[in-house]
């Protein structure tokens, strides 16, 4: 799911057909689907991700025992890894005339770097670390920041705010997950957002909200935004020449042109 670089998994559960009134030519030859779970590519190591960043749509993945590790991330949320979680080798059978392609062997480029990254910031900023990371892009961005010490903090990890002294809006609250986001949170940080006079709340997580926490926020977005993955490496992206040395050296990023893939 490219807007939220999340991975959709579910199970096929209908017969293939042949929508010959689909308006759009390329959708027509539909395979009913139950889709069961959504995880975020955070939480899927980086061998799985090449698989799934195939440029080719419909294929039967091989390598790195990877049909168990879908069954498990589509159950329990989580990659095992190749060897993990006491699941066994998957090595399907495959006969020479069936095979049509190696769509393993060509990942999409612009995943992969992405991935990358999305795997660096993940082990250079866990923890009070990505608290940290999260403080610095939103210095970046121009707010007046001020950081809660590592320890309790009351649900306040970070306030932020305009002008010389971060007394002008907008005036944010900021919330800062490692893990996943239940709903408690939102409604946690909504009532933060009342009780201290700010404008809006922010809710920065690495590994997503639950579908109880993404309904809540629906209801509270002139309130409450949230930053997940894609939107803290969007944000490194755009303020990268005015982060801090540090963070730079722990991330180091340089740019490149290539042409794009039209077919």
């Amino acid at each position: 799911m490219k807007t939220t670089r999340e991975i959709a998994l579910g199970r096929v559960s209908g017969g293939y057909e042949y929508l010959a009134d689909e308006g759009d030519p390329n959708c027509r030859h539909v395979v009913t689907v139950d889709w069961q779970n959504r995880v975020p590519r955070a939480v899927v190591k980086q061998d799985l991700l090449y698989t799934l960043g195939s440029a080719i749509s419909i294929f039967s993945p091989s390598r790195n025992n990877a049909v168990a590790r879908l069954e498990h991330l589509l159950v329990h949320g989580e990659d095992p890894g190749a060897l993990g979680a006491g699941t066994a080798p998957s090595t399907p059978t495959q006969h020479p005339e069936d095979v049509v392609d190696d769509p393993e062997s060509k990942p999409n480029v612009a995943e992969v770097a992405a991935d990358q990254i999305t795997t660096r910031i993940g082990e250079e900023f866990s923890g009070h670390g990505f608290a940290h990371l999260v403080a610095e892009l939103l210095r970046a961005e121009g707010f007046d920041v001020d950081e809660a010490p590592p320890g309790a903090d009351g649900g306040i990890d970070i306030t932020a705010g305009r002008g010389l002294l971060g007394l002008e809006s907008p005036k944010v609250i900021v919330q800062v997950k490692t893990g996943q986001i239940g709903s408690e949170v939102v409604a946690q940080l909504n009532g933060l957002v009342s009780t201290h006079g700010a404008d809006y709340g922010l809710l920065a997580t690495w590994t997503g909200l639950s579908k109880p926490a993404r309904d809540a926020v629906k209801h509270q977005r002139f309130r409450v935004k949230v930053w997940d993955s894609t939107d803290v490496i969007d944000a490194l992206q755009r303020n990268y020449e005015r982060l801090p040395e540090d963070i730079r050296a722990r991330v180091p990023l340089q740019r490149v042109w290539m042409l794009r893939d039209e077919s």
